[in-house]
């Protein structure tokens, strides 16, 4: 039989909100396992006590937040417009059927006022990472980092061409102590003290957004971008770290730095790292050899002159300092330059009679030069590393982890495309997207649990 519903709308009815939400809805979790109550201590000194009109409170704010980046809400007008009739929602905000829901100018208002120039932000996802770490979910031996990038909100056609600093190393001192000691060992004098040349380079600045970086990478969009460099836990895949830099910047620059912040701020006793091939450098190496930390970075491929020897044909002889070619003849040590490469060389008059010659050198002199960097063993720990049972079964799990990470935040929370402009707010954006994929992972595993 036909059933006519009409005016059900209009009809009044008892109901509770408590009711009308899934026993089983995601939120619940959230809201069941996750510990908010650290956010009115973060932010109270951010408030005034005496004076103003009362806040609305802050968790019910920083929950609006988490809502957006939850459900990929990218516009906070739109956010606002989906508590109003989403139950859940309500319900995880704590608001009745009838009840006012924030304006969405609050959530900007407090961003562009109250918390510039803070680290509130970060201090939320630590949190979150320390909840986790509670609850076992992080063993801080084992961490895999990556970087992805994030489409600026910026139109690649709109720049202006600007001349700025080279990034400085900030290994140079080390380096620099480390040539005089090799050129000590080998008799070579000191080089020359000189001032160090602040070199320059062209780069396009947005006009849109002058914070983002124009990215120019094989295999890689083109046009200005930010990089996310992510830091997971292989125990549970929890994101330990969040980092944003321009587009423009090389993922081997913050790594070592963001590594021993995790180690400070969470006490990681950290055993092994899995890192792609952006991060093979020799000072990268260096540092994690020198931490006794068990290194799997991917090999990076090199395209030498077609017809001629790779260099890993010929051998090294670390007892004598030379390097042996395919014909059985020495190249012999010469120098160390300022950059920290050591050049081993051949006899022109043994070389110009091989037979070997033309797939060795094409130099007139007939001199075959090799440069190895007087960090290279440790770059051949790290190889040798990759190529044991344990490194393959580290980088296995890559995709496993990092790679799944940024699939998740890109595909389920929006993290495609930058909200807003401007590094700070971008931030942001990384730093709640990894909050967000935190909770989740804990309030699945803990609800496990209790079931």
């Amino acid at each position: 039989m036909l059933r006519n519903s009409n005016g059900k709308q209009t009809a009044y009815e008892f109901v509770s909100i408590e009711d009308l939400v899934p026993k089983d809805h995601m939120l619940r979790k959230i809201d069941k396992h996750i510990s908010f109550e650290f956010i009115r201590e973060k932010v109270k000194p951010l408030y005034c006590e005496d004076n103003g009109r009362p806040a609305i409170d802050p968790i019910v704010l920083f929950k609006m937040i988490f809502l957006g980046y939850f459900y990929g809400i990218r516009s906070e007008r739109r956010l606002e417009q989906e508590i109003q009739t989403n139950l859940a929602y309500r319900w995880f905000l704590g608001l009745g059927l009838t009840e006012r829901v924030p304006d969405h100018t609050t959530i900007s208002w407090n961003r562009r006022t109250r918390f510039k120039d803070t680290t509130i932000f970060q201090d939320v996802f630590d949190e979150i990472v320390l909840q986790a770490i509670q609850h076992r979910m992080v063993g801080g031996r084992v961490l895999v980092s990556d970087s992805t990038h994030i489409k600026a909100n910026a139109n690649k056609h709109k720049f202006t061409k600007k001349e700025v600093l080279q990034n400085t190393k900030d290994y140079i001192d080390e380096l620099n102590a480390a040539v005089t000691e090799d050129r000590k060992q080998n008799g070579k004098k000191p080089l020359k003290s000189r001032e160090e040349v602040v070199e320059e380079k062209e780069i396009k600045e947005s006009t849109t957004d002058p914070e983002s970086g124009y990215m120019v990478r094989e295999g890689k969009p083109e046009g200005f971008y930010y990089l996310d460099h992510r830091t997971v836990d292989l125990k549970y895949n929890i994101i330990t770290d969040v980092h944003v830099t321009p587009g423009n910047v090389h993922d081997s620059l913050p790594y070592v730095q963001r590594l021993d912040r995790q180690v400070q701020r969470f006490g990681f006793k950290v055993e092994a790292v899995a890192l792609d091939s952006g991060y093979l450098t020799n000072p990268i190496c260096k540092k994690l050899h020198d931490r006794n930390i068990f290194a799997v970075i991917a090999h990076r491929r090199f395209h030498p002159t077609q017809g001629l020897f790779h260099k890993w044909q010929f051998q090294y002889d670390a007892e004598n300092n030379c390097y042996v070619c395919p014909n059985k003849q020495k190249l012999m040590y010469s120098t160390t330059n300022r950059e920290g490469y050591k050049h081993y060389s051949s006899n022109p008059e043994v070389c110009k009679s091989c037979p070997l010659l033309e797939k060795c050198t094409r130099s007139r002199n007939h001199k075959k030069i090799i440069t190895r960097h007087i960090w290279e063993t440790h770059k051949e720990w790290v190889r040798n590393n990759r190529l044991s049972t344990s490194g393959k079964y580290l980088y296995r799990k890559r995709k496993e982890t990092i790679e799944r990470s940024f699939a998740d935040a890109k595909q389920l929370h929006g993290f495609r495309y930058c909200r807003l402009r401007g590094l700070r707010n971008v931030t942001e954006q990384a730093l709640m997207t990894a909050a967000v994929q935190n909770m989740k992972k804990i309030a699945l595993h803990l609800d496990k649990q209790v079931q």
